[in-house]
C-alpha cells in the first residue's frame, strides 16, 4: 500500500508541476516578451526546462514504485486462487469448466494487476488534477473557467450511461473468453479422439461459433467505448473553442492580458489528458471490477469438505474400513431420484482384500471416493479404525488411505516425481541426504516392480523422463501401471483401487496381481473389480445392488448363493470375451494371454 500511495503522490506532484508551467509562461509573455527584454527570458525558460525534467523523473518514479508491488499482489492473488482451487471439493470442479478457472488465474489477474499499477494510480491523480486545474482556471478568469466547467458536465452524464451498459458487456466478454479457453483445452486434450473420428472440422465449426460470439461482444464493447470517446473528445474541444472566442473578446477589451490568455489555454491543454482519460479509465475500471468479481466467485465459494476444529490422530492405523448406513447423492441429482448409495453397510477387516462388484452405475466408484473424502457422505459414516473419516484432517486421512483410479492421471513431470507423489519426505532437498535418497530409490524400485512398470527404466532418460501432459506420451496400460505404482509407493494403511488394471492385457494383469498379493498381505484393500481375475485376487467379495451391499462372502459362496452375483460375473466374462474377439486379426497375442482358460474355473464353479 505505501508503494501505491507513493506512486499516486509522484503522479500527482508531476501533474501539479505541469500545471505550474503555464504560470511561468504567463510571466514570460506578460514580462520580458511584452517589454522586449530578451535576456530576461533565459532564466524563465531554464525554469520551464527544470520543471519539465522534474516532471519526467516523477513519472519514471511512479512506474518504478508500482512495478514490484503490483506484480507481488498479482502473485499473491494467483497463489491464493490456486490454493483455493486445491482446497475446494471435487464437486466444485465437477461444476466448473477448466477454461473458466484458467482465464481467471491468468487473464483476469493480469488485468487486475495492470489496473492497480496503472489505472488506480492515474485515476486518483487525474481526478485531483481536474479539480485543482478547474480551480486554477476559475482563479485566472471566472467567466472562462465557468464556461469550461459547464461544458464538461455532459461528460459525467455520458460516463454514467456508459457504466451500466459497458459493465454488462465486460462480464459477458470475460465469461465467453473462459468458455473459449475451455473449448481449446478440451480440443487439445481430446485431439486423438477428434482425429480418430475425423471430427476436426466439427470441432472447428463449434469453436468458430464461440469465437464469433466473443467477437460480437468485443465489437459491442468497442462501440460503447467509441460512443464515450466521442463525448470525451468533442466536449473539451467545444469548451476550448468557446473559451477562445470569449477570451479573445476579453483580451481585446482589456479585461484579460495576453499572458493570462496563454496561461489559461496552456492549463486547459494540461487538463486535456486527465479529462480525455476519463472514458479509458472508466472502461478499464469496469473491466478490472468484473475481473475482481470473477476472482471472488472462486475465492468466496463455500468449501463443504473441511478439516475438523479438533482433529483426531492415528499414527499407526490398523486399517479397518467400515461403511455404516452410508447414503450419498450428488448435489445436482434431481429430487425425484433416490440416493445413489442408499444405506450401505460394509466392514473391511484389517489386512483383508475386499472386491467390490456390481453392474455399471451401481455406485462402486462413488463408494471408493467417499473413503478419502473426495465427496462427503450425505448420511451415515465411513470409519477408519472406528473413527469417522471426517474426524481426521484431510491430509492425514489421505496419508492413511491411498487411491488408484481407472482413469490414470499423470502430471507433466518425471516418472520418479509421479510415482513418489505420495511421499513428500522424498521431495527436493530431503532426497539430498544419502540415506533418504537410498530409501527413495528402494521404494521407487519396489513400487515399479509390483506394478510391472519396468518399462520406465527403458524410457529415453530412464526414471527422469518427463511423461508429458497427463502422461499422453504413454499408452493407457503404462499410465495405469505408473498410477498403481504411485498408490503402492505411498505405503498406506488402506489401499483403494478403482479398477486400476482395466487397460492391461490379461498376462500383464496376472503378473501385477501376483506382485500385489505381497503388498495386500498386510494392507487393507478395497478393489473395484470389472474382471473375473481381479475378483479372484480378493479374500471376500461385496455385491453392490440398488445402492446397497446385498451380499458379502467369498467368490465361491456368492456363486452358489446369489443369482445376481452370477449374472454380474457372467457379464464380466462376456465383456472379456468380446475384448478378445475384437482384437485385430494378426495382432500378436500377449504371452500367457489365456483369458478363456483363466476364467474356466469360474464357469465350472458357476455351472455346478
Amino acid at each position: 500500500m505505501p508503494a501505491f500511495i507513493g506512486s499516486m503522490a509522484a503522479a500527482l506532484v508531476a501533474q501539479l508541476i505541469a500545471l505550474s508551467i503555464p504560470q511561468v509562461l504567463q510571466q514570460i509573455v506578460d514580462g520580458p516578451l511584452a517589454q522586449g527584454e530578451a535576456d530576461a527570458v533565459i532564466p524563465l525558460a531554464l525554469l520551464v526546462f527544470v520543471l519539465g525534467a522534474i516532471e519526467a523523473m516523477l513519472y519514471a518514479l511512479r512506474r518504478w514504485l508500482v512495478v514490484g508491488p503490483g506484480t507481488r499482489v498479482e502473485a499473491r492473488m494467483r497463489n491464493a486462487l490456486y490454493a483455493k482451487l486445491q482446497d475446494l471439493p471435487v464437486n466444485f470442479h465437477d461444476r466448473w469448466p477448466s477454461g473458466q478457472l484458467l482465464s481467471r488465474a491468468v487473464s483476469d489477474l493480469g488485468l487486475i494487476r495492470r489496473w492497480l499499477s496503472f489505472g488506480l494510480v492515474l485515476t486518483g491523480a487525474n481526478l485531483v488534477i481536474i479539480v485543482v486545474g478547474v480551480g486554477i482556471l476559475m482563479s485566472m478568469n471566472w467567466l472562462l473557467g465557468l464556461i469550461f466547467l459547464v461544458c464538461s458536465l455532459p461528460l459525467w452524464w455520458a460516463g454514467w450511461k456508459f457504466e451500466g451498459r459497458y459493465s454488462e458487456q465486460s462480464r459477458l466478454s470475460q465469461d465467453q473468453q473462459g468458455d473459449l479457453a475451455t473449448a481449446v483445452e478440451e480440443s487439445v486434450h481430446g485431439i486423438r479422439v477428434l482425429k480418430a473420428f475425423g471430427r476436426g472440422k466439427h470441432a472447428l465449426t463449434s469453436f468458430r461459433a464461440q469465437a464469433e460470439s466473443l467477437r460480437r461482444t468485443e465489437i459491442e464493447k468497442a462501440r460503447l467505448d467509441a460512443n464515450i470517446w466521442v463525448w470525451i473528445i468533442v466536449v473539451p474541444t467545444v469548451a476550448l473553442a468557446l473559451c477562445l472566442v470569449v477570451g479573445i473578446w476579453l483580451a481585446a477589451n482589456g479585461q484579460l492580458t495576453v499572458g493570462e490568455l496563454v496561461a489559461f489555454f496552456a492549463t486547459a491543454t494540461v487538463l486535456a489528458w486527465p479529462i480525455e482519460s476519463i472514458g479509458f479509465m472508466l472502461a478499464f475500471a469496469l473491466d478490472a471490477r468484473t475481473a475482481t468479481d470473477r476472482f471472488f466467485d472462486i475465492l468466496d465459494s463455500e468449501n463443504t469438505i473441511v478439516d475438523p476444529a479438533s482433529p483426531q490422530h492415528d499414527e499407526r492405523p490398523r486399517g479397518e474400513l467400515a461403511f455404516t448406513g452410508v447414503h450419498f447423492r450428488y448435489h445436482d441429482s434431481p429430487e425425484r431420484f433416490g440416493d445413489l448409495l442408499d444405506g450401505v453397510d460394509l466392514v473391511v477387516e484389517p489386512g483383508e482384500t475386499m472386491a467390490l462388484v456390481g453392474l455399471t452405475g451401481s455406485g462402486k466408484t462413488t463408494m471408493t471416493a467417499l473413503t478419502t473424502r473426495l465427496y462427503d457422505v450425505t448420511g451415515g459414516s465411513v470409519e477408519l479404525d472406528g473413527v469417522d473419516v471426517r474426524a481426521f484432517t484431510r491430509e492425514e486421512l489421505r496419508r492413511h488411505i491411498a487411491m488408484a483410479f481407472e482413469d490414470a492421471t499423470l502430471f507433466s513431470a518425471s516418472v520418479r516425481e509421479n510415482v513418489l507423489l505420495g511421499r513428500p519426505e522424498f521431495e527436493g532437498g530431503a532426497a539430498a541426504d544419502p540415506a533418504v535418497a537410498a530409501e527413495a530409490e528402494r521404494v521407487l524400485d519396489e513400487a515399479l516392480r509390483i506394478a510391472q512398470a519396468g518399462f520406465a527404466y527403458e524410457l529415453p532418460e530412464g526414471l527422469d523422463t518427463k511423461v508429458g501432459e497427463e502422461g499422453m506420451s504413454l499408452s493407457g496400460g503404462q499410465r495405469q501401471r505408473l498410477a498403481l505404482a504411485r498408490a503402492v509407493a505411498a505405503k498406506p494403511a488402506v489401499l483403494v483401487l478403482d479398477d486400476p488394471l482395466s487397460a492391461l492385457d490379461v498376462a500383464t494383469e496376472a503378473r501385477v496381481e501376483a506382485e500385489l498379493r505381497s503388498v495386500l498381505a498386510d494392507t487393507t484393500a478395497l478393489i473395484v473389480a470389472h474382471r473375473p481375475s481381479t475378483v479372484m485376487l480378493a479374500d471376500r467379495v461385496a455385491l453392490l445392488e440398488d445402492g446397497r451391499v446385498t451380499a458379502v462372502g467369498t467368490h465361491s459362496e456368492l456363486l452358489r448363493e446369489s443369482e445376481h452375483y452370477r449374472f454380474v460375473i457372467s457379464s464380466f466374462e462376456d465383456d472379456e470375451r468380446r475384448d478378445l474377439e475384437t482384437r485385430p486379426s494378426g495382432a500378436p497375442r500377449p504371452a500367457g494371454d489365456d483369458a478363456d482358460e483363466a476364467s474356466e474355473p469360474m464357469r465350472e464353479e458357476a455351472a455346478s
